[in-house]
């Protein structure tokens, strides 16, 4: 008898705790997935304000051209030691027959050498990949620029006219901009990672970087911005 009072004594405690537990979760979740999208909507932002700047922005048939396109914002300055996270963006690709775009799949990016510590507390950081055959590499557990891909600073303008012999060859063509600045830098020995929680956030459940860029993953609704600015500045590959 006395069991069965505790029992009933301590059952809505249990109760309450559990639903507690439930709605942390909860809570925890949604400011996940709030932090994602509002990552998505920052690099539409990006790249919709870098192609808007006159004479300043990506070459439009570098664009065009592109096999892949990174876009991080908001890369943090000021983690001086080897491996410190700087920031976290998204991949997208061209589909094989070269007009659409992918959906998108999360990227963290580490290290790296000054370039990213150029003019401000915080970069926009953009990267075009010039070739299909880096998809794969670019898409890995760990891809390091420079490394495993070559790259160069990328030129600004509205033609790639200003393109060196070095940025003629790159597999990757890098940019930064800070406080309203720019241009092509080096980002020589960063490494880009999966981000397998945001991957999480807009899918709902694990997912590789391959799967989804590769694969025929319906994008998520909180990428429509993202892939509008995409689709309204390079819609197709040349």
């Amino acid at each position: 008898m006395r069991v069965t009072k505790v029992m009933l004594a301590v059952l809505p405690l249990a109760l309450v705790a559990t639903s507690a537990l439930l709605v942390s979760r909860s809570v925890a979740r949604t400011t996940a997935d709030n932090d994602t999208a509002k990552r998505l909507n920052a690099a539409a932002d990006v790249l919709n304000e870098i192609m808007a700047a006159p004479d300043k922005s990506i070459p439009q048939d570098l664009l065009d051209k592109a096999a892949c396109a990174v876009i991080v914002p908001n890369v943090k300055k000021g983690a001086f030691i080897v491996g410190a996270k700087y920031g976290r963006g998204f991949i997208v690709c061209r589909k094989e027959k070269g007009r659409d775009w992918s959906a998108p799949a999360g990227v963290k990016v580490e290290g790296g050498s000054v370039g990213f510590q150029i003019g401000g507390s915080e970069n926009d950081v953009v990267m075009l990949v010039t070739n299909r055959g880096s998809i794969d590499k670019l898409l890995s557990s760990k891809f390091t620029i420079g490394a495993d891909a070559s790259a160069a600073a990328g030129p600004v303008g509205r033609t790639s006219s200003a393109e060196t012999d070095a940025q003629l060859h790159a597999e990757i063509l890098t940019y930064s901009r800070a406080r309203g600045l720019f241009a092509g830098v080096s980002l020589e020995g960063a490494t880009l990672r999966p981000d397998d929680d945001a991957n999480a956030d807009m899918y709902g459940k694990a997912m590789s970087n391959k799967d989804i860029v590769l694969g025929s993953v319906q994008p998520p609704a909180s990428a429509a911005n993202l892939l509008a600015a995409l689709n309204r500045h390079s819609s197709r590959r040349s």
